[in-house]
C-alpha cells in the first residue's frame, strides 16, 4: 500500500486530520489564560516543570530530527548519531546552569525577551543592543520559519499526494489560527501533545521495525554486508564528527529554546526538567537514527524513494511497516515536530517586533496598554506567517540546511553573548555588540565562501571568533556596574 493509499484509509484520515487541528482546540482553551504581553511571550512565568521540559525538546527538534537526521542516517549510515550528541549534552547542562540562572536575573530585570535582559544587564540606554538584536534576529528567525513551513508542506503534500503551495498554505494556517489565540500558552502546551505523538512514532517505529528484522545484531549484519562504513561511527572522520558535535554550540542562542527556561515557575524546578528533557532527547534522537537505518535495510535504492529523496525515508517506511490507523498518527508526528518548532519562532519573531523594536525604540515615551500590545502582538505573528510562507515557496530545495545556517547564525550571535552576560562580570555593552556581529558576519561568510573549501559547519568558526570578540573588546572597554544582581 503507498503513502496517499495509506491516508485514503476513513479512519487513518481521520486520525491524521485530529493532530492536525487538535492544537486549534488547545488554543481555542488557553484564549482566556492569555490577558497580557507576559502571558503572551512567555506564560507569565508560571508554566511548569513537565510542560518545560517536553516543550523544550518538542520545540528545539523540529523537521531536522524526524526528516533531517533519519534521512542523513539512511544516507551515512551510524555515524549520523553525532548529529545530535551535541545538541543533547549542551542542553542538558543550558537545563541545570544556565536555565537556572537565566530565570532569576530576567525576573529580577523584569525581562520578557533576551533583548530586554541585555539591555538591562548593560544598562544600555542608547539601546543598540536591541537594535542590532533585532535585525540579527529578522535574518535568523524569519528564515528557520520559512524553512519549517517547508518541511511541513514537504511532508504532508508526499503523504496525502497533494500539490506543495497548497500544502504550504495549509501548513502554516493550522499553526496561525492557534498562536494568534493563545500565544505561548497555547504553544507550550501544543508542544507537550506534539511532544507524545513525536515519541510514539520515534519509540514504537523503529522498535517494530527492528523486531521485524530480527533485532539490532541482524540488522547491523545485513548493513555491513551492503556498505561496511555505514555502521562505524568513525568512518565520517575527524572533521565531520567535529562539526556535527559542534551543533550543540547553537542551542544556547536559539531564543525559542530559552524562552522555556524563563517561563517556569520554579527555578530550581529547572533540575528534574533537566532529567525529563535529556531522557527524551536521548531516546527521540537514536530513534530517529535507528529509522534511517532501518530505511537502508528495507529501501536499499534511494530511486524507491518519492523524488529520491532521503528525507521522505520517515513516511515511506511508516507506510511499509503499519496499518492506516497508526500511519495516520505515525504521519501526525511529523506534523508534531514541524509545528512545534515553527511556532515558537513565530512567537520569537513577534516579540522582536512588538516588544523590542515598537513599543522599547518606536514607543518609549508612550503608554501602551496591555490590550493594545496584546493585539498588536497577534497581527505580528500573522503577517510573520504569512511572510515565512513567502520564503518557503522561495526556497523549496533548501530545508535542511536553511535550518543549519538559522541555527548557526543565532548560536554565534546569541549563545556567546547570553554566556558571557551570566557568567563573566567584566562583559560590557560594546563586547556584546562585537560578539553578536562578529557571529553574524562569521557564519554568513563562512557558509557563502569558505564551508565548500574546510567542510566545516560555519558554527564552530563563528562561535569560537564571537567569543575572542566579547573577551577582548570588553577587556578594553569600561563594564558598567551590576544592577542588584540577583
Amino acid at each position: 500500500m503507498g503513502l496517499y493509499d495509506q491516508l485514503t484509509h476513513p479512519v487513518a484520515l481521520l486520525i491524521f486530520l485530529l493532530t492536525l487541528f487538535l492544537p486549534i482546540l488547545i488554543g481555542f482553551l488557553t484564549l482566556r489564560r492569555t490577558k497580557n504581553q507576559s502571558d503572551f511571550f512567555i506564560g507569565g512565568r508560571m508554566m511548569d516543570k513537565f510542560v518545560v521540559a517536553l516543550s523544550a525538546v518538542s520545540s528545539g527538534r523540529s523537521s531536522w530530527l524526524v526528516l533531517g537526521v533519519s534521512g542523513m542516517a539512511y544516507t551515512l549510515g551510524v555515524g549520523a548519531v553525532w548529529a545530535v550528541v551535541g545538541y543533547i549534552t549542551a542542553e542538558m547542562f543550558q537545563f541545570i546552569y544556565l536555565g537556572r540562572k537565566l530565570r532569576q536575573e530576567t525576573e529580577t530585570y523584569k525581562s520578557i525577551t533576551l533583548l530586554d535582559y541585555f539591555e538591562s544587564r548593560f544598562q544600555d540606554k542608547k539601546q543598540h543592543i536591541r537594535l542590532v538584536g533585532s535585525l540579527i534576529i529578522s535574518i535568523f528567525i524569519v528564515a528557520y520559519v520559512a524553512a519549517q513551513f517547508n518541511a511541513g508542506a514537504k511532508s504532508l503534500s508526499t503523504a496525502l499526494n497533494v500539490p506543495f503551495l497548497p500544502a504550504l498554505i495549509l501548513s502554516a494556517v493550522l499553526i496561525l489560527i492557534y498562536m494568534v489565540m493563545g500565544g505561548y500558552i497555547a504553544v507550550a502546551y501544543n508542544d507537550v501533545v506534539r511532544a507524545i505523538i513525536l515519541i510514539i512514532g520515534l519509540v514504537i517505529f523503529p522498535a517494530y521495525g527492528l523486531a521485524k528484522v530480527g533485532g539490532l545484531s541482524a540488522l547491523l549484519q545485513t548493513l555491513a554486508q551492503l556498505n561496511p562504513a555505514s555502521i562505524d561511527p568513525f568512518s565520517l572522520g575527524l572533521g565531520a564528527i567535529i562539526g556535527f558535535i559542534g551543533i550543540g554550540l547553537g542551542s544556547p542562542g536559539q531564543p525559542h529554546i530559552v524562552v522555556r527556561y524563563m517561563s517556569i515557575d520554579d527555578e530550581d524546578k529547572l533540575r528534574l526538567s533537566a532529567v525529563i528533557g535529556t531522557f527524551w532527547n536521548v531516546v527521540l534522537g537514536w530513534g530517529a537514527v535507528f529509522i534511517g537505518l532501518l530505511g537502508r535495510y528495507f529501501v536499499s535504492s534511494i530511486e524507491q524513494i518519492p523524488n529520491h529523496d532521503p528525507e521522505m525515508i520517515y513516511l515511506v517506511l511508516s507506510s511499509k511497516f503499519f496499518s492506516p490507523i497508526l500511519y495516520g498518527l505515525i504521519i501526525g508526528g511529523i506534523f508534531a515536530a514541524i509545528l512545534s518548532t515553527a511556532d515558537s519562532q513565530l512567537l520569537v519573531v513577534a516579540s522582536t517586533f512588538v516588544r523590542d523594536l515598537y513599543e522599547k525604540i518606536l514607543k518609549k515615551t508612550s503608554i501602551i496598554d496591555e490590550k493594545t500590545k496584546l493585539k498588536l502582538s497577534r497581527w505580528v505573528v500573522f503577517f510573520s506567517g504569512v511572510l515565512a510562507i513567502f520564503l518557503a515557496w522561495i526556497a523549496q530545495d533548501l530545508v535542511f540546511w536553511l535550518v543549519l545556517f538559522a541555527w548557526g547564525g543565532l548560536g554565534a550571535a546569541f549563545g556567546t553573548s547570553l554566556i558571557f552576560a551570566l557568567y563573566w562580570k567584566k562583559t560590557t555593552k560594546a563586547g556584546i555588540l562585537a560578539g553578536m556581529i562578529t557571529g553574524t558576519v562569521v557564519v554568513i561568510i563562512w557558509k557563502l565562501f569558505l564551508k565548500e573549501a574546510t567542510g566545516l559547519y560555519e558554527l564552530i568558526p563563528a562561535f569560537g571568533l564571537a567569543c575572542v570578540a566579547i573577551w577582548i573588546v570588553s577587556l578594553i572597554s569600561s563594564a558598567p556596574p551590576i544592577l542588584d544582581e540577583p
